[in-house]
């Protein structure tokens, strides 16, 4: 097929290539829930070209690229076809409707020079007729949203058109009704921060590599959003109802090549988003200080944080509203928006605004005892499976382990902040240190492999027990540590990527990270907080704006553009949850478990009369 530009680049042409039509029914373009034959599912090129479809049984990851291929004139050699962590071959059988797929190279360090080509010929079917707006994946989660849809949708058809979000590093829509007042915040998939159609300049990669954060890929936020709105049960925390949506309208933006020039003839296309809800508010949490703000809210947004071990919780993505009450007190309620960087694919360093304020010092209250007690990691991993099928499973094991933490952490009588202080790492001798928690799992790994050489040892050097890479288990690695591992030194694992259990989390997963040369670590005590003369860190504000407060042009980069090289100084990564098979998974938690009272003990011990240590986490307001 020739690759020749005929014309003006298009990346974003929408095409309904089903053999006829459509099955499914829309309110405005919201499909119901009538019974279908066919499953629908939506193809992602790695510069942002979508394409609907229906499957049928005969189709296979051949059929699908080749009907890409034919559909938008996009190369698909030398191309897989995956979905989350998964690389399709023939078998579809486990792709669920309205499910999300990614195209992307099979090599990841490449040019990004090859762009996606308009649709031409006689293979170039009618447009997607489902209609502006279909929400992926609809489930009993989204009869709130349901009506939000057909409310713009209404507004649409009346002329009133979304409204670029001037702030931000992302591509960001406010979507209005009829009254032409927000009531909605859309944000494409291939306009995040270093996507292929990112608005403000900040353009550079594909769709699947590493982002903002290293530990999350680029076109990867979205889900994420949705992922927090689903774990807020009861809305605790009262994050705003969010989906993950297919949305086509004019506004959107679409570069005309990998530089990032903004390709001014405005036509309709596709994309990938979320939609989250607008929430009417007065001004966030860095426009007033913290003292007012409730303690129950202060609580519940941080245990939600912890869950989902939220890298960018700062004060411009809590919304306050004000309420007046008899006798002119004024009450403050807080509404966590922005969670694109959670649930990352292995332990960087978070970032809690919260940590620090008052409120988080205070004990948990029964109620909110009683909520984290119920809380059930393992269904929270099969409700996300089912209603995100394209999250990784190092981001479910992340949200395990963490929830894991929050359990047992709250049961032995830690308040939050202390929560907060173990997870969060510290800047000693201008080197990064890992955190208590990561600390942790550092050595429930060593545990395990030690335990699996012993096994190894024990058959003679016959077999092992687990199927663990030689490249993370070299002896020089893991030192000599037993079970007094608290008076010991301070040693990280070996991470030099995955062992191959999960085949996407080794496409260029390191990029931009450290790798850590444990020989060269200063000793240390595992678990002791001494006074640090380390510098003080610094809260990376990127932006001049938030993506739910309606700006001026304030904060826009305009005429810029950058490239994703420049993006925040390096993390190191001490840990990595994904380069264990299932079989180490479950020892792993076991012995993380076992190590974590002793932690816990070891950290109020410490930090009793030590000054308030220093945060290292940097925050990027999206």
């Amino acid at each position: 097929m020739s690759h020749k530009l005929d014309g003006l680049v298009h990346t974003q042409m929408a095409v309904a290539v089903s053999s006829g039509s459509s099955n499914c029914e829309c309110y405005g373009n919201i499909r119901g829930t009538p019974a279908r034959r066919r499953r629908r599912v939506f193809v992602q090129t790695e510069t942002g070209c979508v394409l609907g479809m229906d499957l049928d049984r005969s189709d296979n990851a051949h059929t699908v690229k080749r009907r890409l291929q034919l559909a938008l004139n996009v190369p698909t050699d030398e191309r897989s076809l995956t979905f989350g962590d998964v690389i399709l071959k023939n078998d579809l059988s486990a792709i669920q409707n309205d499910s999300q797929l990614l195209l992307t190279k099979n090599v990841m360090h490449r040019s990004l020079s090859t762009p996606c080509l308009s649709p031409t010929g006689r293979y170039l079917q009618q447009r997607d007729q489902s209609g502006p707006i279909e929400i992926l994946g609809c489930s009993s989660h989204c009869a709130r949203t349901k009506e939000l849809v057909k409310v713009i949708m209404k507004a649409i058809k009346n002329g009133v058109d979304p409204i670029p979000v001037h702030g931000g590093l992302g591509g960001a829509y406010y979507f209005r009704n009829s009254r032409g007042e927000s009531v909605a915040i859309v944000k494409p998939t291939d306009e995040e921060p270093f996507a292929p159609n990112n608005p403000k300049g900040f353009v550079g990669k594909a769709l699947g590599q590493p982002g903002l954060k290293p530990s999350v890929r680029v076109g990867e936020t979205g889900f994420r959003e949705v992922a927090a709105y689903l774990l807020d049960y009861d809305q605790f925390a009262n994050v705003p109802p969010t989906v993950l949506v297919k949305v086509t309208h004019s506004i959107f933006n679409v570069n005309d090549d990998v530089n990032g020039n903004n390709f001014q003839s405005r036509k309709y296309v596709s994309k990938i988003a979320s939609l989250q809800q607008f929430i009417p508010h007065d001004f966030d949490a860095s426009d007033h200080g913290p003292s007012s703000f409730p303690v129950a809210t202060v609580h519940r947004i941080g245990i939600l944080d912890v869950r989902i071990f939220n890298t960018d919780r700062h004060a411009g993505n809590l919304l306050v509203q004000k309420h007046n009450r008899v006798g002119g007190l004024c009450q403050m309620e807080l509404i966590p928006i922005d969670h694109g960087l959670c649930l990352p694919e292995s332990l960087e360093d978070p970032y809690f605004e919260w940590i620090h304020w008052p409120q988080a010092s205070i004990p948990f209250s029964e109620d909110e005892l009683e909520y984290v007690k119920n809380l059930d990691p393992v269904r929270d991993s099969d409700m996300l499976r089912k209603e995100l099928p394209m999250i990784r499973e190092a981001c479910l094991r992340v949200l395990v382990l963490c929830t894991i933490f929050l359990k047992e952490a709250a049961s032995f009588g830690l308040c939050l902040a202390e929560i907060g202080e173990m997870m969060s790492r510290e800047f000693s001798r201008q080197e990064e240190q890992p955190s208590e928690l990561e600390v942790v799992c550092i050595e429930a790994k060593r545990m395990i492999a030690n335990s699996d050489m012993s096994v190894f040892e024990a058959k003679g050097g016959e077999e092992y027990m687990f199927d663990i890479d030689s490249e993370d288990l070299e002896g020089d690695l893991f030192p000599q540590m037993s079970m007094d591992f608290l008076n010991k030194g301070l040693f990280c694992s070996g991470s030099k990527g995955a062992s191959g259990h999960y085949p996407l989390s080794k496409l260029d997963e390191n990029f931009g990270e450290i790798e850590v040369d444990v020989t060269d670590w200063p000793n240390q005590d595992l678990f002791q907080i001494s006074p640090k003369s380390s510098k003080s860190p610094k809260k990376t504000d990127l932006v001049g704006g938030r993506s739910h407060r309606l700006q001026s042009g304030t904060g826009t980069v305009s005429g810029i553009r950058r490239s994703a090289n420049e993006q925040l100084p390096n993390t190191t990564s001490f840990v990595k949850l994904a380069d264990m098979s299932k079989e180490e998974w479950i020892l792993f938690l076991e012995k993380f478990k076992e190590l974590l009272y002793p932690a816990f003990a070891n950290h109020r011990s410490s930090s009793t009369g030590q000054i308030q240590r220093q945060r290292l986490g940097t925050s990027c307001q999206f």
